[in-house]
């Protein structure tokens, strides 16, 4: 399995999770989703980070699928936390 589409199902899975808090729900939209599409997004995010473990132990065996797969949820997470701050400082007035 592609290393390049694992990290994209977690970039995806973070950012599910990330728009499953009220506060980020609250900044982007607006206002807070309803409690069903929030513990949708939820529900999405874990399953898609399940989802690339198994592709990566699958592909790799259980020592690299790990370490590579904590490589990618690292970089993932990064990716999904600077782009939250980039969109804060764009709709935030100076």
């Amino acid at each position: 399995m592609s290393t390049l589409l694992v990290m994209l199902l977690c970039v995806m899975a973070f950012a599910g999770l990330a728009l499953a808090t009220s506060r980020q729900q609250r900044e982007l939209f607006g206002r807070a989703l309803s409690p069903a599409a929030t513990c949708g997004l939820r529900a999405s995010g874990w399953l898609g980070l399940l989802i690339a473990l198994g592709l990566l132990v699958a592909g790799r065996g259980w020592a690299a699928g790990l370490v590579c797969y904590s490589g990618c949820t690292s970089l993932a997470a990064a990716l999904v936390y600077l782009g939250l701050i980039i969109q804060a400082r764009r709709t935030t007035p100076h």
